[in-house]
């Protein structure tokens, strides 16, 4: 799973870069998913270690971190499409789908993650 994450790690780092250049360069807020990646990618790092109590530690940083990242992303793109609405203007798109595809990104590897903690958890190697 420590390779894994580091796959995810570059896909959130080229999301935010994306969305980050999409945007014109003015938004920072944009380079979030690039934030994120790059914290999962460092503990992703860390967890590369024969020690397994290590690589647990550090992949239940990153499952931790990215239910967090999922559950903040799926309420800013609800919120952002609410707002506009409230006040009669379009939804920014290139906005939407970068926080659309952060929480996906983040959904999908959490699954990963904890299929993969049920798998060891019940091959024994507790």
């Amino acid at each position: 799973m420590a390779k894994l994450t580091l796959v995810f790690a570059a896909l959130l780092v080229v999301l935010g870069l994306a969305g980050y250049i999409g945007t014109g360069s003015l938004h920072p807020t944009a380079l979030i998913p690039t934030w994120i990646g790059l914290v999962l990618g460092i503990c992703g790092f860390l967890a590369i270690s024969p020690d397994e109590k290590r690589r647990k530690l550090f992949m239940h940083i990153n499952v931790t971190l990215a239910l967090i990242g999922f559950i903040g992303s799926t309420i800013e793109a609800i919120r952002g499409c609410v707002h506009a609405q409230s006040i009669g203007v379009a939804v920014n798109p290139i906005a939407l789908t970068s926080k659309a595809a952060l929480a996906v990104l983040l959904l999908i590897y959490v699954i990963l993650c904890v299929r993969s903690f049920i798998a060891v958890r019940r091959s024994g190697k507790v």
